[in-house]
């Protein structure tokens, strides 16, 4: 059987469209230097350019009035007067979300911008940004995946795709006063530090207790309850292999680490290391002639350790969904859309297991940890 390494099936972060054209496309006879999947990846000297300016422009345009954006837009793109207009007429929409990236990777790159080149209107456009993940956050420190369109599963706390903890990044780095958000006045400081607090809190009461033990954490929590909640179709109930490791990452980066953030690191390391899956490699099939390619499971001794996506809270067992909601156990039972169209396995475990877990650990020995 021929066939390579799946390359990871990623939700697309920073957007594949400009309004109107088919993913990947720009307007006719326009050209752009960059994709919006490469804003934050330049050079410190290019956010000085006029290109820089151009984009960060076109973020004013897309920005609703409410303060967040929507996603899954190219917002790189050049735009023709037309396009500008259309938008123009979507600033009402109910469709800003943390989602893939959205609102918190066009601030990081406002930021940018107005640090290289001190344009009013991009700090103005920030301010109206950030002011807007300040009021999306729910009073016990979550975040849905859309706000203000609390509906169905977007009103649940999200980590899914790394939504909230993206937030919380951004959110940390202006507390901290980093070099980038020097701007940022003291009373939005003062609350971006609040806000993280609450995060915080937020993420040590959703992480799942099983039989008496923390685990880690499902990829959406009810808003309410903190209990996991699904999410579309194929997205269960369960224990996640890949979102929980953002959160621990997320959690190793606080400075001063209390007792119970400590713990909840150090449990789900434990949690990872029991559902660590060896001597199996996820890869993609060749097509033939008269076969589409596949994505399947394979056995192979030499393979780096892999983890599910998606884990049975109660038996710990790797679990697969598709569009029909009916769990199975292995990722060949379910359609050939859904196997092949998302991300069922991860290697992202490893590196913190083998290298951030040691350094985290190294990094806190020294000093004593508060009573928090």
């Amino acid at each position: 059987m021929k066939y390579r390494i799946a390359v990871p099936i990623l939700i697309v972060m920073f957007g594949v469209r400009a309004p109107g054209l088919n993913p990947g496309c720009t307007a006719q006879g326009a050209s752009t230097t960059i994709k919006w999947h490469d804003a934050l990846r330049q050079k410190a000297e290019w956010y000085r350019s006029d290109e820089a300016v151009r984009v960060a422009d076109n973020l004013l345009v897309y920005q609703r009035d409410i303060g967040g954006w929507p996603k899954n837009i190219d917002m790189a793109a050049v735009l023709t007067d037309s396009q500008r207009s259309a938008i123009a007429g979507e600033k009402l929409t109910d469709d800003s979300t943390i989602d893939n990236g959205a609102t918190y990777t066009q601030l990081n790159y406002l930021a940018r911008v107005y640090g290289a080149r001190g344009l009013a209107r991009h700090k103005e456009s920030f301010f109206k940004g950030i002011d807007y993940l300040f009021k999306a956050q729910y009073d016990n420190g979550g975040w849905p995946q859309y706000y203000p369109g609390l509906t169905g599963y977007y009103k649940h706390i999200t980590f899914n795709d790394d939504a909230m903890t993206g937030v919380l990044e951004l959110l940390q780095d202006i507390a901290r006063k980093q070099t980038a958000f020097a701007f940022v006045d003291e009373a939005r400081r003062a609350r971006a530090e609040s806000a993280v607090a609450k995060g915080i809190e937020c993420i040590l009461k959703t992480q799942v207790i099983v039989h008496v033990k923390r685990t880690v954490w499902c990829a959406q929590h009810d808003e309410v309850t903190f209990a996991p909640a699904p999410a579309r179709k194929y997205e269960p109930v369960s224990l996640s292999g890949l979102e929980s490791v953002g959160i621990v990452r997320f959690l190793m980066e606080i400075e001063r680490p209390g007792a119970r953030v400590v713990e909840a690191i150090k449990s789900a390391v434990a949690w990872f290391r029991s559902a660590q899956l060896d001597g199996i490699r996820w890869i993609e099939t060749a097509a033939t002639a008269t076969q589409a390619y596949d994505h399947v499971v394979v056995a192979d001794k030499n393979a780096p350790p892999l983890w599910a996506r998606f884990y049975e809270i109660e038996t710990n067992r790797p679990i697969f969904s598709g569009r029909d909601s009916v769990i199975r156990y292995k990722v060949s039972e379910i359609e050939a859309e859904r196997r092949n169209g998302y991300r069922w396995y991860t290697e992202a475990p490893g590196k913190l297991l083998s290298q951030d877990y040691p350094a985290w650990l190294e990094r806190i020995r020294p000093a004593k940890t508060t009573t928090k």
